[in-house]
């Protein structure tokens, strides 16, 4: 897919409270290397090619108050590096809510599960298409029966799309809103969200997050057009208290304020742009304000 060559504003539109991006990636220098490369070839060229230290200052110095950092492990033995990476990258920076990770299946996920909230993360991130397992699967039901017991929110990338031949598997053999409602079903108590409204099955999602009270979903990358869509007339008539916004900075082919600029000029109320930039996800990770 070609990148937009748009112009990037320079501080977050005037919200009437502070941003939160709840999707942003980090990761060791090495591994954004890899990723980086992998997106030139299958995916799209990164715009922002910036290590963990830039891409942080970047959003910060442009009015993005907290990031919530994820990252995932597609190989065995890879997740406790890179949870010992982002427990050293909250411990130094408070506006960083930093969520661990684990591969479903590896013979020690429950203990790793069981460590993270002692490292100072806050949740779980999971991607079934890079680690190549179904939502309803026995792999993934033991990690979300550690993370129910260790009351952990998970983010688990589980809709159908980006289909891609340089999976591993067919993602859309893998995932389906039916499978992430065995996992809603099988456990009441865990907080689950899906990125990117499920993507091309957002409209199952909105219906499905009416059944589930504690089902989310973010709305990285779909209300910037380059996908097609209207994922805006989506957000408009989905359930207000369950969508929060996030960019997958830095990892995009267009500008980083682009999904915030179409907010900012959307008929959305400021109460309905304040749950969505902000007060959804600081429920979903119960994060503490001050104020407000």
């Amino acid at each position: 897919m070609q990148p937009l060559e748009d112009e990037e504003g320079v501080r977050v539109p005037a919200f009437s409270r502070p941003v939160t991006d709840a999707h942003v990636h980090v990761f060791p220098d090495p591994v954004f290397a890899a990723l980086w490369r992998w997106f030139e070839a299958y995916g799209w060229p990164v715009r922002y090619r910036l290590r963990t230290p830039e891409l942080l200052s970047f959003l910060f110095s442009r009015g993005v108050e907290r990031v919530v950092a994820l990252h995932y492990a597609h190989k065995p033995s890879m997740a406790r590096m890179l949870n010992e990476y982002m427990a050293e990258l909250v411990a130094r920076e408070p506006r960083v809510i930093g969520l661990g990770t684990v591969l479903p299946g590896e013979p020690d996920a429950p203990e790793i599960i069981a460590g993270l909230r002692r490292s100072g993360l806050r949740g779980v991130k999971l991607h079934c298409h890079v680690q190549s397992f179904a939502p309803d699967s026995a792999a993934a039901f033991e990690v979300f029966a550690a993370c129910e017991l260790a009351q952990l929110p998970v983010v688990l990338h589980a809709g159908r799309a980006p289909r891609s031949p340089a999976y591993a598997i067919d993602s859309y053999s893998l995932c389906a809103v039916e499978r992430v409602e065995r996992v809603l079903r099988a456990f009441p108590k865990l907080k689950l969200c899906v990125p990117h409204f499920g993507a091309d099955e957002a409209a199952a999602y909105l219906t499905l997050v009416e059944r589930h009270d504690r089902l989310y979903l973010d709305s990285t990358m779909m209300l910037s057009g380059f996908f097609g869509g209207d994922y805006l007339e989506l957000l408009e008539r989905s359930r207000p208290d369950r969508v929060m916004y996030g960019s997958d900075f830095p990892n995009l082919p267009y500008a980083w304020d682009r999904e915030l600029r179409a907010v900012a000029a959307s008929d959305l109320s400021d109460e309905r742009i304040e749950l969505l930039t902000d007060k959804v996800a600081s429920e979903f990770f119960e994060l503490e304000r001050s104020q407000g």
